[in-house]
């Protein structure tokens, strides 16, 4: 059975209580986020923005977040050719508590975080994204730097207002897919130019009150489709979903809502084929790996173990009018990933 209440008032995402004032998803933010009215402990409130640019042979990953008594900043470079490679860099801040400053919205900017090594800035302008940064010492001495303009032009997004089955605990999440890439990363001395007629950006920004020990399961994908800007976001295990899931298509800047779609991952080997299917028959597909950016942290009260893997996804999509799309090796992601912070 379908999960698909749609939100369509503009509101305040909380009451005064802290808690949800209408679960579901939405095809705009058009809940409004306000930090100060979260009930919960500065401690446990979560905010991020991450960035994924790809094209079909290497990506980067941006990510400024900041988790209440941690802040994580990375940058991950990623190669997809005859040896997969990929180098993530964290830099952690102790008890950030809200200082980082992350905007309430995801309309307006800067998202940025500053330090002697790392310099990262998000700029959001009128129809386009702009992702900047300097990371000294990012991999055997050597600096990484980028800047990257992702075009938006007005359209449709994922948004979704998820409960936890614990008091003042939510999960609002906005997924912006198919923004077209246009510039630039540096990294030892190669440079990597993104085409904006092949290679596309993601937005993940999410902030929330989690609960503390969580499985999930997410995977995104962009392509150019004949001229059309076609996507994919699917995941579950985000909290109480009885509302709304968030598995969706996105086809020329319009969202088409599919109910439920189950991963299927090969025993442990994670490099095996997956395959997914939808309780609704719109979205089947099967997942290649070509690379799995496995991190395991293990703090004793913050463990982290997440496998994200990159490969090349073909299958076929249906619209909401019933056109079928059909995809053939999209370079994409899907991921697992276990948290308790």
């Amino acid at each position: 059975m379908g999960r698909n209440h749609e939100v369509i008032n503009e509101q305040l995402l909380l009451n005064d209580m802290g808690e949800l004032r209408e679960p579901g998803w939405s095809r705009w933010p058009i809940q409004k986020y306000v930090r100060k009215m979260v009930k919960a402990p500065k401690f446990r409130i979560k905010e991020w923005d991450y960035y994924l640019v790809m094209s079909d042979t290497f990506a980067g990953a941006f990510t400024i977040s900041d988790d209440g008594y941690i802040g994580l900043q990375s940058v991950s470079l990623l190669e997809f050719g005859d040896n997969p490679w990929e180098h993530t860099e964290t830099v952690l801040n102790a008890l950030p508590l809200g200082r980082i400053g992350l905007p309430e919205s995801s309309s307006v900017g800067p998202t940025k975080y500053m330090d002697k090594r790392l310099r990262m800035k998000f700029d959001v302008g009128q129809g386009y994204r702009r992702i900047r940064c300097k990371f000294d010492n990012f991999f055997e001495g050597k600096p990484f730097e980028c800047d990257i303009r992702l075009r938006q032009p007005e359209m449709e997004s994922m948004v979704i207002a998820t409960p936890w089955d614990s008091k003042h605990a939510f999960y609002y999440n906005q997924k912006i897919n198919t923004m077209r890439a246009s510039g630039y990363m540096k990294f030892d001395g190669k440079t990597y130019e993104f085409n904006p007629k092949t290679d596309f950006g993601t937005l993940d920004w999410g902030r929330g009150v989690w609960t503390y020990d969580n499985t999930w399961l997410w995977s995104s994908g962009n392509a150019d489709i004949d001229g059309n800007r076609f996507g994919f976001n699917l995941g579950y295990g985000f909290g109480n979903t009885s509302a709304a899931t968030e598995n969706v298509i996105f086809y020329n800047g319009k969202v088409h809502k599919l109910d439920d779609v189950t991963f299927h991952i090969p025993g442990d080997d994670y490099m095996k084929e997956w395959t997914f299917t939808s309780s609704d028959g719109r979205f089947e597909a099967t997942f290649s790996p070509v690379l799995d950016r496995a991190a395991c942290l293990d703090y004793k009260i913050i463990v982290s173990d997440q496998h994200q893997v990159f490969g090349r996804m073909s299958g076929k999509a249906v619209l909401d009018d019933g056109k079928t799309v059909e995809f053939s090796d999209i370079m994409c992601f899907a991921e697992k990933v276990h948290n308790k912070y």
